[in-house]
């Protein structure tokens, strides 16, 4: 079985909120506002920990700050629509599609054209380790013409348009990529804003890309602060610091005018996954035994103050068309009596409200007969450990749409054998089989009831523990228009935000 790929590394707080927004350079200088549009001042929770790689989790901050995209992006109903390409279409019964592009300019100035997309995706397919996106997918991109370019996969896929959304798959200049393997993603980017400084990892000055294809942004430019401190974050918004602030704590959102709050249901669970691998939950009763200790309306109520609910499954209330397919998990192994059996829970406090529900879990599962340790760090401090698989338990947030938009994609990377982000260690044949045959499903509504069904057979080895369904909470000052918090946390600042 595969260890899981790396997920997100490093997390900075800055425990000074005082002047964090103040200019600093040249490229900040329109930090007031003007005719010209004001520059957006954003709190983000997570800090770049991949120097910008976009082929990590640093690509969602690339995605989120409107520096890059790809060929296609997501709509509000999770459906590929136009973004670099206009058009594509597929042949050869789905191993092959092809995309013709929109006249666009790369923010060094130079053409969008089907060979320096080809080149692109090319260079994403042979990063190591790979995207999630691609994760059990072998990519080939060539160019037809100037303005065609055609991906080809080992096997139909039929779900390529959407996983070519993802973040990670974004398109750079030719000059943005070395021989090393490595992505220079400073002023090389197709999105309105081009990211133009980099202060390590507690900031970064963007500026406005006036060539950009679709239409010059109202924001001068960005100024984007990493804090991952909720409260810090929370208190910028308060002082008039940050125009946005994301990911912001429950506790927070009272001492926050309402007008500033916006609530977005997102894809996003608290699930706790078990070590499968090694540890007292290598016991399928003992897991089951965890399962039915555990209260998720306590967990709701408690840890997230309604900003969340009781999990029904993997897939929440941000997708509707999951609630009326669900299929009742099936050969659940027979709990077993803990008997003090000891375990080690860990969490992150980077997420605020993860170590509150590691404390809600620890009380309900001693009461089952437990001894439970909690560890609780940073994830920078955390992530090593955590996929060594030394910890029994992980408390975790996982964006179940977020690699692809497809839902069958992210159970093969989080639950198969050889799954990119396997965090509960679980190689399981029936799941492995179920899985793929669901990615081998075209149609939509086909795909989503066979991936309900892989979601049962998951849900029956009793690997992962859904606890809740989370709300985006985000601050927004009411100066702000045009914000873009989505269900799939990609989006946040387009050509439309301004103050």
């Amino acid at each position: 079985m595969r260890t899981p790929r790396r997920l997100i590394a490093g997390l900075f707080v800055l425990p000074l909120l005082s002047g964090c927004f103040a200019s600093s350079g040249a490229d900040a200088s329109a930090d007031s506002r003007s005719g010209d549009g004001a520059r957006l001042r954003v709190a983000l929770p997570f800090a770049p920990t991949e120097n910008y790689s976009p082929y990590g989790q640093d690509a969602m901050l690339l995605s989120r700050l409107g520096v890059a995209e790809g060929l296609t992006k997501l709509d509000a109903n999770g459906t590929a629509v136009s973004a670099l390409a206009e058009s594509w279409s597929s042949e050869n019964g789905g191993r092959s599609w092809v995309f013709t592009l929109r006249d666009a300019r790369f923010q060094d100035g130079g053409t969008v054209t089907a060979r320096a997309v080809a080149a692109a995706l090319t260079a994403a397919g042979k990063a190591d380790p790979a995207p999630s996106a691609l994760s059990g997918v072998k990519l080939t991109a060539a160019a037809q013409d100037d303005k065609r370019v055609r991906v080809s996969t080992a096997e139909a896929d039929p779900v390529l348009p959407l996983r070519l959304s993802n973040p990670s798959l974004a398109v750079f200049a030719p000059k943005a990529y070395d021989k090393k393997g490595t992505v220079n993603v400073v002023g090389t980017a197709t999105g309105p804003f081009e990211l133009t400084r980099i202060d390590g990892d507690t900031a970064a000055t963007l500026n406005r890309f006036d060539d950009y294809w679709g239409g010059r942004a109202q924001a001068s430019g960005i100024t984007a602060r990493f804090i991952s401190d909720g409260t810090a974050r929370a208190n910028a918004l308060r002082t008039g610091e940050a125009d946005i602030a994301e990911s912001l704590p429950v506790a927070q959102v009272a001492s926050l005018d309402k007008d500033e709050i916006h609530e977005v249901d997102t894809a996003r669970n608290t699930s706790l996954y078990l070590n499968t691998k090694s540890g007292a939950f290598t016991d399928a009763g003992l897991r089951a035994a965890a399962r039915e200790a555990i209260g998720t309306s306590v967990i709701a109520k408690g840890a997230y103050e309604g900003y969340a609910v009781p999990a029904q499954g993997l897939f929440g209330p941000a997708l509707p068309w999951a609630a009326g397919k669900r299929v009742e998990p099936a050969g659940r192994a027979r709990a077993t009596g803990p008997d003090g059996e000891r375990i080690t829970i860990a969490a992150y406090s980077d997420r605020p409200e993860l170590p509150e529900v590691a404390q809600i879990l620890q009380q309900q599962l001693q009461k089952a007969g437990f001894e439970v340790k909690l560890e609780v760090r940073t994830y920078a401090r955390l992530e090593g450990d955590m996929m060594a698989g030394k910890f029994d338990a992980v408390v975790y947030g996982r964006n179940m749409m977020l690699d692809t938009g497809d839902p069958v994609t992210v159970l093969a990377s989080d639950y198969t054998c050889d799954g990119s982000n396997n965090l509960s260690f679980l190689c399981d044949g029936n799941v492995d089989k179920l899985v793929a045959a669901a990615q081998a499903e075209s149609g939509t509504a086909e795909r989503q009831d066979a991936a309900l069904k892989a979601e049962a057979a998951i849900l029956g080895t009793d690997a992962v523990i859904p606890l809740v369904h989370l709300k985006l909470v985000a601050g927004i000052a009411t100066s702000v228009q045009g914000a873009l918090p989505d269900p799939y946390e990609r989006t946040l600042i387009g050509t439309g935000t301004r103050r």
